[in-house]
């Protein structure tokens, strides 16, 4: 591959990268919702006796329209749980390899049939107005039901990021690069090793 077409790669994979951030952190915010409304319950429950009768069901489309809507950002972050006890010993290209397969495979006729599957609920959703049959304030449940086919058109996209990278590790026989973002701790504490057998730097707090 030339460095233009290997620039050109770069680009189109960061850019759905960062778009996929970006919708990801916007409802990441969610979080912030979700922390002060169950501490509103709480308190009102357990302090004033008198328990709301919106907050279940807040709390329960706002998680759920996180997990549908976060799903590309996690993607983007090779943050989803896969089985790689054999998968990291690998190398590159063979990872690429099997990674290529699987996404072609699977991923990709199932985010096709999430999107398909989802936008018939949504659309029965939105026609006939649903409510949560267990909600005594009837809070309408159509809005999250859209974000169901959303977050698969979300998938689908980061899932061409994934492929163009599977791609590139294949012709050039490492991974490009991802956008930088906070780590698990785990990952923090692989990546230091490696950074230590690869460039001899030291453990943090290790003696002389």
């Amino acid at each position: 591959m030339s460095v233009g077409e290997s620039m050109t790669s770069q680009s189109f994979i960061l850019t759905i990268d960062r778009f996929s951030t970006a919708v990801g952190k916007s409802f990441a915010w969610y979080i912030i919702i979700l922390t002060f409304g169950e501490t509103y319950e709480v308190f009102v429950r357990y302090v004033l006796n008198d328990p709301t009768t919106w907050s279940y069901d807040v709390s329960y489309n706002m998680y759920g329209a996180l997990f549908f809507i976060a799903g590309a950002y996690t993607l983007a972050r090779n943050g989803h749980v896969r089985v790689d006890v054999v998968y990291r010993l690998l190398r590159p290209r063979v990872q690429a390899g099997i990674d290529l397969a699987l996404y072609i495979a699977f991923f990709f006729p199932g985010v096709i049939a999430l999107v398909y599957a989802g936008s018939q609920y949504a659309s029965d959703s939105w026609r006939y107005q649903e409510v949560a049959v267990s909600s005594p304030a009837d809070i309408p449940i159509f809005p999250l039901k859209t974000l169901i086919p959303a977050g698969g058109v979300f998938l689908f996209i980061q899932g061409l990021a994934e492929l163009a990278r599977c791609i590139v590790c294949l012709r050039d026989g490492q991974w490009p690069p991802r956008l930088h973002d906070v780590e698990e701790l785990e990952t923090a504490i692989l990546h230091e090793q490696e950074a230590i057998r690869e460039h001899g730097l030291p453990v943090a707090g290790a003696k002389p």
